[in-house]
This record gives structure tokens, sequence and C-alpha cells, in this order.
């Protein structure tokens, strides 16, 4: 099994771990030596002064440079171990203020979860927190204008948590008596059924689903406004249901049911700009879970052309975003997509809908191991293994263990099963390869012909074909059944007919480059000095 697939660097990843792994020593809040959670430094109540009354006045700029720079800079400069100070050290410098307090602790676990390593104790306060934050947006009056990008992140963490705390349960060989009793005394405490009600509630309480069907026939201005209210009211709720139709996807991936992932993001249409892409983790989370989701459903077309605009857009827009916290995470999940990207067209042989930049780029990367791939032998499956254990989400078991039978680590489970599930698929094309290179090079060629040259009986040959059709083809959301196959073919008494689809041709494309060229070789020219 690929040792790449590890889930001892918690605090995990990007998605599914998107934070570096932290050194095996990394002090909790309570090992932090000199940590006075009390102790508020003069720049830590400016800050908090200035972030409640910016966020008082919904000034989202000042906000988003607070949320996104000032933080940062500030827990680098004084906390790279230890925790922020404690909200209860704060919260007189902001009026006890309910809800920005709730905010805080919102952050302050971030950061604890980011540079340190949680107790049990604060995994389950954390969860006690999301659940009053999200209350009060479902029930109360926000009157809150909040950047995107610190939304993303609430729903972000507050998915990425669950995952981590599920990690953590699953390994239960070394849990100490205290951490048991504790684990069966808050047993409700980040529990799968909890986080979708959450998820979905937030999704529906913000009529978000209606906002964006009323937003194509022209009633609404959700994004062209970017989700935010310039009327005065509030994005909180509306933009934190969005975000969760795309966090409701990655728990169902993370739980293995890709079919109900991709439900929940069906109000979002992703062949068009939207909130989503506004951050540029949204964009990146959504396309990956989005394409995983439909590798793993054999909707390889699908995953390929996502994965291609995505690639594409990282390739363009990274050097933007070298200063961003989240640079190692885009460089991150840029990679693995690569390694799903080329899964995807070992699997399906779909060059033409990539692009050339993107074509370039896999080749340098996966170039060879792609070769490797496609003979199929002990080898192949190696490499399969390997990428697949690479690029896949961080998979969990909801479960909570059994107390009562020997404790046994089973965080590595659910992971198994995928890999297990996907392997068995990738044996399955094993004979559709050698198909394929045949059916390439006739137009028509006779039963008997063919199962001579692949050295079977007609009969065996018959169900190869139907075997081919059945791989090459998968059902949308809508139950239709949708080609992956660059090529077709039907058999005709004992003829088969082959139809070689044909990508339409981009001629805006080929005119701009063109013209590219010339004016390339215009300037060429220009410089040359007549004698």
């Amino acid at each position: 099994m690929a040792a790449s697939y590890e889930y001892d660097d918690a605090p995990g990843g990007y998605d599914d771990g998107h934070r570096q792994p932290q050194a095996a020593a990394a002090p909790s809040q309570a090992d932090a030596a000199g940590y006075d959670p009390n102790f508020v430094p003069d720049s830590v109540k400016s800050f908090v002064v200035h972030l409640y009354r910016h966020i008082r006045e919904k000034n989202v700029y000042e906000i988003h440079q607070m949320y996104e720079t000032s933080f940062q800079t500030l827990s680098e400069r004084l906390f790279k171990d230890t925790p922020w100070p404690s909200v209860e050290a704060v919260a007189h410098y902001v009026d006890n203020d309910h809800v920005f307090c709730l905010l805080y602790r919102e952050m302050w676990y971030r950061h604890l979860y980011a540079r340190l390593s949680p107790t049990l104790k604060q995994r389950i306060d954390s969860w006690d927190n999301y659940c009053s934050l999200f209350q009060v947006v479902l029930h109360g009056v926000v009157n809150m204008q909040l950047p995107n990008q610190w939304l993303w992140d609430m729903v972000d963490e507050f998915v990425y948590q669950f995952q981590s705390f599920c990690q953590y349960r699953a390994k239960m060989k070394n849990k100490t008596e205290q951490e048991i009793a504790l684990l069966r005394q808050y047993d409700q405490a980040w529990n799968v059924y909890g986080v979708l009600n959450f998820l979905e509630a937030l999704v529906e309480k913000s009529m978000i689903i209606q906002i964006l069907d009323q937003e194509k026939e022209g009633l609404e201005q959700f994004t062209a406004t970017d989700g935010y209210d310039y009327g005065g009211g509030s994005n909180v709720l509306k933009v934190l249901g969005y975000f969760s139709m795309v966090g409701l996807l990655r728990v169902h991936c993370l739980l293995g049911d890709y079919q109900t992932g991709l439900k929940c993001l069906l109000p979002i249409d992703i062949n068009q700009q939207g909130v989503y892409t506004s951050v540029i983790g949204s964009h990146i989370a959504t396309i990956y879970h989005y394409g995983f989701a439909n590798l793993m459903l054999r909707r390889y077309v699908d995953a390929i052309r996502e994965f291609n605009k995505i690639l594409l857009y990282i390739y363009k827009t990274k050097q933007y975003h070298q200063k961003s916290p989240q640079y190692e995470q885009i460089l991150k999940k840029n990679e693995q997509m690569y390694a799903l990207l080329a899964l995807c067209l070992s699997l399906c042989p779909q060059v033409k809908l990539v692009d050339e930049t993107v074509n370039s780029q896999l080749r340098e990367k996966y170039g060879e191991k792609m070769l490797r791939m496609q003979r199929y032998d002990d080898e192949a499956f190696v490499i399969y293994d390997e990428l697949f254990s690479y690029a896949c989400p961080k998979f969990i078991t909801p479960s909570a263990p059994s107390f009562e039978e020997p404790l046994v680590n089973y965080n590595q489970d659910a992971y198994r099963l995928q890999l297990k599930l996907f392997l068995y698929e990738v044996k399955q094309q094993q004979l559709l390869s050698g198909v394929r290179t045949f059916l390439k090079v006739y137009s028509t060629i006779s039963l008997a012909k063919l199962a001579n040259y692949m050295e079977v009986d007609e009969p065996t040959l018959r169900t190869i074909l139907i075997t081919y059709k059945h791989k090459t083809h998968a059902i949308d959301t809508d139950g239709k059944v949708i080609s992956n196959a660059d090529i077709d073919f039907f058999v005709d008494d004992d003829m088969i007919h082959v139809v070689e689809s044909k990508p339409a041709k981009r001629y805006g494309d080929y005119f701009l480059r063109q013209i590219v060229k010339l004016e390339s070789m215009m300037n060429d020219m220009d410089r040359v000095k007549l004698e």
C-alpha cells in the first residue's frame, strides 16, 4: 500500500489535510511554556478593538485587511508557538459582544489547529463554539457584512475539524483512560449527523437555492455582487448557505458518497463564474471534490474538463497569490489535481480535452508514469495505487469506536476500502485497452478477425465489447447515459462498425494563435536592420 497516504500528519491538510505537517512535539495550549491566556499585548488590544468597530460599521474592506493580513502578521510575530489570548481576556475591550466573541473564538481555534496540537477537550470546545455560532446565524438576527474569505474559511475549517476529529478518534490504541472517558461523555461532539444537519440547515434557511434560481431569471443579483448586500443588509447567512453546498460535497466525498455530494452542488453552475470563484480556496476545493467524485463515478470526461480549467487558471494566476497565506495549499492541491488528471486520462484517453499548457505540465510531471500505466501489469497497478493514495481526500469512518472490544486503530479502513474499489475498477479496464487499440485502427472489422487478433473466441469477444460499452458510459446527475469514449462502435450481424468522435473545431483559438504568431514575426522583422 502506498506510504504517501498517511494520517499521522494531523492537523492535516487543505481539504482533508490542508495544513503542512507539524513537528511531532508541537505544544498544546497547556504545554506552551510561559503562555498566559489572560495577558493581552497592546497590539492585540488594538486589533480586536478596530476589528470590532469595523464589523459594527460593516466596513468589509477593512475587515478583510485585518482578517487576511493583520491576524496573520500578529500570529507570526507573537503567537507562533502559543494560542492567542483567551476570549475572556479580550471580551471587555469589545463590550462583551456575544457574536464578536464567537467569531474571535472561531479564529482562536483555527489558529490553534494550524500551529499547535489541540487537546481532545479543545476539539470538543471548538465544536461547541461552532454550534453556538451557527445557532446565532440560523435563529438570531445577524446584522453584519463579513468578507467572503472569512465565511468560506468558517465552512472550510468546520469540515476540516470534523475530518480531523474522526481521524483522531479512530486511533484508539494509544488513548488514555481520561481521553476515552471524555469521548464517552461527549459522544455527540462532531457527530456526522450534527455536521450534516448544520450544513443543510444553513443551505435551507439562507434560501440560497431559490436565490440562485431567481438569479437565472434575472430577478436577483447574488453573483453580480459576490454575495454582498449593498442595501445595508447582511451577507452572512446567504453566503454561509452558499459555501455550505461546497461543504456538503466535501463531507460526502470524505464518506465515499459521491452521488449525494454532486447532488448537493447542483444549484451552483460550475460552468459559470460564481461566488465560489471569488475565493481561491473555495474555487480549488469545489473543483477538486467535483472532479474526484466524477472520477469515482466513471464520469471521466466531466472530471477531465474541470481539472483542465482549474489547472490552467492556477497556472495563469498563481503568481498573484505568492504572498497569500493559502499559497502553499494552492500548490499542494495543484499537484494533487495533476495526479488525478493523470489517472483520468489513463482510464479515458481524451487528451484532446486538455489545453496545450496543462498537457505539457502533465507530461513533465507524469508522462513516464502514464506510459507505464497503459500496460496494466503489476507495475502499472502500483502506480495507480501511488497516485490515488497521494491525491485522494482523507476518507473518514464517522462512527464512534466500540469501547467494549479491544481498542484498535481504524483510521485507515475507509481509505483502504476506497482504494480497493478504485483498483478493482482499474483491473476491469485491463482488457478494454486492447479493444480500443484495434478499434482505433479499423473503421470496420469482422468479429472473427478481431477475436483472432485478441486471441479469444467470439462469445468472449462479444462479452468484452459489451463490457467496453458499459465501462465507457456512465449516468449523469439527471439520470441520462453519457459517453466517455473517444471512439464508439456498433455491431451489425458479424461486422463491427467504428465511429470516431471528432471534437468541435475551435476556429477562434486557431485564428488567435495565428495572429499572435504573425505579430511576433512582424516584431522580429522590425528589429532586422537592412543593409
